[in-house]
């Protein structure tokens, strides 16, 4: 952490694919909302759709092309199950693939889940100059995956990088 910068609030969308979850009942949702918020950064919009590829890509498709949203979390529907769509949701609007945080994400949620983290589809991305980061439903790995890889790659006073100094040139052609 480098003291000599300051850090950067960044306006951070939260999207919640759930067939069975509400406001009252969205645990990981509102965790995200918290840590995001403990963290410094603001919550720019938050909503609940059904697992719906279609639903999951307009929702997401309106905030990538609203300048005032920097980075999107989405939580569920990362699994295996016929319902679960979130990347086949998103992949096909990333101009980008950070393979490096569902392959790290994975690492790190071995360790508190063994073999099962092979059923995590968790990725990562840019589009439209937006970052977004897909993670499982559950709060464990939403937690997990905020505060072992997120929280620091969107701290501009991380070093030797961050995904923040990066921003203004997310756009370049």
């Amino acid at each position: 952490m480098n003291q000599d910068r300051k850090f950067i609030a960044l306006n951070i969308a939260v999207l919640t694919a759930s067939d069975s979850r509400d406001e009252a009942s969205d645990k990981s949702g509102a965790l995200l909302v918290k840590l995001l918020e403990e963290s410094g950064h603001k919550l720019a919009q938050k909503a609940i759709v059904p697992d719906d590829k279609y639903r999951i890509r307009e929702v997401i498709s309106r905030w990538i092309v609203d300048e005032s949203i920097a980075v999107i979390l989405t939580t569920g529907g990362t699994g295996v199950t016929g319902r679960d769509g979130t990347p086949e949701a998103v992949t096909p609007l990333l101009d980008k693939i950070i393979d490096g945080f569902g392959e790290a994400f994975r690492n790190l949620s071995y360790q508190t889940i063994g073999t099962s983290t092979l059923q995590s589809r968790a990725l990562a991305g840019v589009a439209n100059g937006t970052y977004l980061f897909c993670l499982p439903g559950s709060s464990g790995a939403c937690k997990d995956a905020w505060n072992g890889l997120i929280v620091s790659q969107l701290d501009y006073r991380t070093r030797p990088c961050n995904l923040v100094e990066l921003m203004p040139r997310l756009r370049e052609q």
